[in-house]
This record gives C-alpha cells, sequence and structure tokens, in this order.
C-alpha cells in the first residue's frame, strides 16, 4: 500500500485502511457462517496466520509484540500447537499477497522472498498434514482508494470495482490455493479461519458502515466452502453509532489517530476467534 494504507503507518488515512480490514457483515454473521461452513479439524501441531497488519499485530507506537495472532496462539498451545508463524505483512491487499509488492514488507516478523500467498503454500506444503488453523485477514486496503475519511467522501464507483477484484483475487486465486495445499489425500487438514471487518470511522463518518459491512458480507459469501468467518464487526460493537467501544479498542482516538486495535481490540478479536473456532 501506500503510505496511507489502512495497515500501514502512522497516520489518519492508514487508519482508514485499517479499518476495512476489520471484520464485519451485521448482525446476521453468525447464522450465515453456521449455514454455510465446514467441518472443523482442530488445532495440530502448527499456526500459520496470514493477511495484512492485523494479522501482523501491528500499533502506532510500535508496539508489534502482540496482536490477535500472537494471543490466539497461546491459546492453542493448551491443545498442542507447537510452533506458530506469523507472514501477516502491514498493508497488504489481495494483489499483493497474490503477486507480491507488500508496501511495508520490511516489517514482516518471518523473512521470506516474494509474494505471501506462494510463502504461505510452501510452508503448508512443507508441514503437510501438520499445520492447523490458518488465519487470515484481507481486503481492507483494496478498498480503501474509495473512501475519503478526511471529508467521509464515498466513490462507489471506485469501491464497487475494488470490491469486485477483491473478490476474484480471493475466490480464484488465494482461497484454492491455501485449500489445496490444506488438502491431504483427498481429505482437508486444516481450518482456514477468515475475519471480517470492524468499522474504526463510524463515529466520524457513519455512512461508511454500509460499506464495511458489504465487505464483510462478501468475505462470507467468497469463503463460503473454504472455511469460516469470524465476526469481529459485531465483537467491537456493530454497527451502533456512536461506538463508545472504539476508543478502547482502536488507536482512532489517541494522538496517532490510527484505525489499528490497541491490545485491549487484539485481546476482543482473540475472544471473538477462539468462541467461532470452539477449539
Amino acid at each position: 500500500m501506500r503510505n496511507t494504507s489502512l495497515f500501514g503507518k502512522r497516520r489518519v488515512v492508514s487508519v482508514l485502511l485499517a479499518c476495512l480490514l476489520f471484520v464485519c457483515m451485521g448482525t446476521n454473521v453468525e447464522a450465515a457462517t453456521q449455514q454455510r461452513t465446514v467441518p472443523l479439524v482442530g488445532p495440530k501441531r502448527y499456526y500459520l496466520a496470514l493477511g495484512d497488519s492485523l494479522a501482523f499485530g501491528y500499533q502506532p507506537d510500535w508496539n508489534f509484540a502482540r496482536g490477535y495472532a500472537s494471543d490466539f496462539f497461546q491459546e492453542l498451545r493448551q491443545h498442542g500447537t507447537q510452533t506458530y508463524v506469523n507472514l501477516g505483512c502491514p498493508g497488504e491487499t489481495s494483489f499483493t499477497m497474490i503477486h507480491g509488492g507488500c508496501s511495508y514488507a520490511v516489517l514482516r516478523k518471518y523473512p521470506y522472498l516474494g509474494a505471501q500467498l506462494d510463502a504461505a503454500v510452501s510452508y503448508l506444503y512443507a508441514h503437510s498434514g501438520a499445520v492447523s488453523p490458518v488465519t487470515l485477514d484481507i481486503g481492507a486496503n483494496d478498498l480503501i482508494s474509495g473512501i475519503n475519511p478526511q471529508n467521509c467522501s464515498i466513490d462507489a464507483n471506485v469501491f464497487n470495482a475494488a470490491l469486485a477484484l477483491f473478490d476474484t483475487n480471493l475466490t480464484q486465486v488465494i482461497l484454492p490455493r491455501l485449500h489445496d495445499a490444506l488438502v491431504v489425500g483427498g481429505k482437508v487438514t486444516g481450518d482456514l479461519i477468515v475475519n471480517n471487518y470492524y468499522d474504526p470511522f463510524q463515529n466520524i463518518c457513519p455512512q461508511t458502515v454500509l460499506y464495511v459491512q458489504q465487505l464483510n458480507q462478501h468475505i462470507i459469501e467468497d469463503v463460503s466452502g473454504y472455511g469460516i468467518v469470524v465476526d469481529i464487526f459485531s465483537a467491537f460493537g456493530g454497527s451502533i453509532t456512536p461506538n463508545p467501544n472504539l476508543c478502547t479498542y482502536t488507536w482512532i482516538c489517541s494522538v496517532f489517530k490510527d484505525i489499528h486495535a490497541t491490545n485491549t481490540g487484539y485481546s476482543v478479536m482473540t475472544t471473538a476467534l477462539e468462541r467461532r473456532a470452539g477449539y
């Protein structure tokens, strides 16, 4: 992403990107995912975290030690998981995840060359049958170009075009490749868990809520048949505006004016993930 990416820099615009990354789909997310989900395998020796700055655990005070993925790993250790690898890259889009070129690759916690998806698939094949779960959040940075948080304007045409491309990248490339790498001997050997997004701007620009809900609905439909979706949107307070949780769960009210989650916010995401997975 550019310096204005959602999950890249400590700037108001970067906050936008994070906003899109947050999981969401309104109050019916759980029902939708339960109706169109796949059986879960359960935790195994390796846990693989993929996605953008939320997966990475970005915070504007440069505290990168925590995030929902690292917190989730602590829970998974109680179920026998021994190794945690985080390939998340701040600023990652569905396009850069496939083709490489993540804006803030220098911040990555786990070194690899090329595209994140290639690195993920290689890791899955190298540890065939022993990786579960695989978590993913992606999409917010794809759609930031259609939203201007400074004046709350939204270019619906740009947003819809970006959403269509995101759907294509997710359903035609990212999810199929991850799924295929998790299949051994004709059986799925690992769980694919995808987060939807919360809206960090809903108190500043209430009209963004409908667009984040639209993104989250697409995530639910795209992931159907491949894995399950975690309703981060509802965990952060849903569509109620003003949302009293945003100043605590994100950095949006701080001097940084950043959309990324705080330690508290990441803990909330972790709890939602644990409840949805049911491990």
